[in-house]
C-alpha cells in the first residue's frame, strides 16, 4: 500500500501535465491527510488540477466516535464494491496523480512472516521522466473540497514491487499510467473499460533507492533527507 510519495510542484504540473496548478507551495512529500494537486477531466472537457485531500474519506470526515479506515488506496479487485469508492468509480471520477516519486518500505531478503528483520523506505522513481500519474479515484465533499485515493493491483510477481512490504502480506502496487494514456483515462466514464488501464509498470523503467526517515528526538518529529515529514509504514505522520 502507498501512503508517502512525493508530489510535483507547480512549474512541472504546467510543463508536463499541461494544466494550470492551484496557488501555493506544496510540502515535498504527501502522506495521509496532506493536501496535493490532483488532475481530473470532465466528460469532454480539458484536464482540470486541484487541491484535493490523500485519502477518500479524511480524518476530519470521519463522524465523533466513527472507526477510522485507512482509504488511501482502493483495491481494484473490490473498488466497484466498497462503499467508500464505488460511487467514484460507477461514475468514472477518474483522476492523475501527479508524482516525482512514491516510497515503500522493503525487508531483508532473507526475512520471515515471523522473522520479518529490520524495515527500510525505499524511493521508487521512473529515472527517464521528471513525473508520472498514479491513477485515482476523487470525490466532492458538501463544501466543495475534494479528496482522493490511489489504485491498487496485485504485484507478487513484479521484480521491484515484489521486494516491498512485510513477508508473508500480499504485495501491492500504485497504477502509473503512461502519459500517452493520461487523456484517455481520465475522460474514462466505463467502469470495465478503466480496468483496462490497471497494468503493473514495467520494472526496467523504475529505479529504486534507500532513503530511510531521519528521526529528530528533539522536537518529537521525523524529517526525511530532504526535510519531508514522515513516519513509519501505514502510519500518518
Amino acid at each position: 500500500m502507498c501512503t508517502n510519495y512525493a508530489p510535483v510542484q507547480q512549474r512541472i504540473l504546467r510543463e508536463i501535465f499541461g494544466v494550470e496548478p492551484p496557488p501555493g507551495i506544496y510540502p515535498q512529500e504527501t502522506w495521509p491527510d496532506y493536501a496535493a494537486p490532483i488532475v481530473h477531466a470532465a466528460p469532454d472537457g480539458p484536464r482540470q488540477c486541484a487541491l484535493a485531500t490523500f485519502g477518500m474519506v479524511p480524518r476530519k470526515r470521519t463522524p465523533p466516535g466513527g472507526r477510522r479506515y485507512d482509504t488511501t488506496n482502493a483495491r481494484s479487485e473490490t473498488v466497484g464494491e466498497k462503499p467508500t469508492f464505488a460511487p467514484a468509480w460507477r461514475h468514472g471520477q477518474l483522476c492523475l496523480v501527479p508524482a516525482s516519486a512514491f516510497y515503500e518500505y522493503a525487508y531483508p531478503e532473507d526475512g520471515t512472516p515471523e522473522h520479518p528483520g529490520k524495515a527500510e523506505r525505499w524511493k521508487i522513481w521512473l529515472p527517464d521522466a521528471p513525473a508520472f500519474g498514479i491513477a485515482g479515484l476523487w470525490r466532492t465533499w458538501p463544501d466543495q473540497t475534494l479528496s482522493f485515493t490511489m489504485l491498487t493491483i496485485n504485484a507478487e510477481t513484479h521484480p521491484v514491487l515484489r521486494r516491498m512490504h512485510r513477508p508473508g502480506a500480499e504485495k501491492r502496487s500504485i497504477v502509473i499510467v503512461p502519459a500517452s494514456d493520461w487523456d484517455d483515462w481520465l475522460h474514462c466514464r466505463n467502469p470495465e473499460l478503466a480496468r483496462s488501464f490497471l497494468r503493473l509498470y514495467p520494472a526496467e523503467s523504475m529505479a529504486t533507492a534507500p532513503d530511510p526517515i531521519v528521526r529528530v528526538t528533539t522536537d518529537k518529529t521525523a524529517r526525511a533527507s530532504k526535510d519531508v515529514d514522515g513516519p513509519g509504514e501505514g502510519s500518518t505522520p
